[in-house]
C-alpha cells in the first residue's frame, strides 16, 4: 500500500503528475514548485460515494463548523434567525462559484444560496 507523500519545501500533499516528455511519473506540490520522481509507477485512487442522507447531514453540520465565516447581515427565510455561516462552492450543473448560506439556528439548519 502506498503512503501519502509530503512536500519537503512547504509540507503540503504531493500529487501524482506525469511528465509526458520524459515519460516518467512525478509527485508535484500544488502550492510551490517542488517536484520529485516517483519511486513506484503505481498510483492509488480513492473515490468516496455518499448517499443522499449522508450529504444532508454533512450540510447540517456546517452551521457548527467554527472555521467557517459567519454573518449577521442575513435573515433566514425559514425561521427569521439573524445569523448564518457561508461558503463558496460549485453548484451542480453550474459554472463558477455560488455563495451558500446555512442558518445557525440549531432547530432550523435551512440552506439557501445567493
Amino acid at each position: 500500500m502506498s503512503t501519502m507523500k509530503f512536500c519537503r519545501e512547504c509540507n503540503n500533499i504531493l500529487y501524482p503528475k506525469e511528465d509526458r516528455e520524459q515519460k516518467i511519473l512525478l509527485y508535484a506540490c500544488r502550492n510551490c514548485d517542488h517536484q520529485e520522481a516517483a519511486e513506484d509507477n503505481c498510483v492509488y485512487r480513492n473515490e468516496v460515494h455518499h448517499s443522499a442522507g449522508e450529504r444532508t447531514q454533512i450540510l447540517q453540520d456546517v452551521a457548527a463548523d467554527p472555521t467557517l465565516p459567519r454573518t449577521k447581515s442575513v435573515i433566514c427565510a425559514n425561521c427569521k434567525h439573524g445569523e448564518a455561516v457561508f461558503f463558496q462552492a460549485t453548484a451542480r450543473g453550474e459554472e463558477g462559484m455560488t455563495l451558500f448560506f446555512v442558518c445557525c439556528n440549531p432547530n432550523c439548519g435551512y440552506r439557501w444560496r445567493d
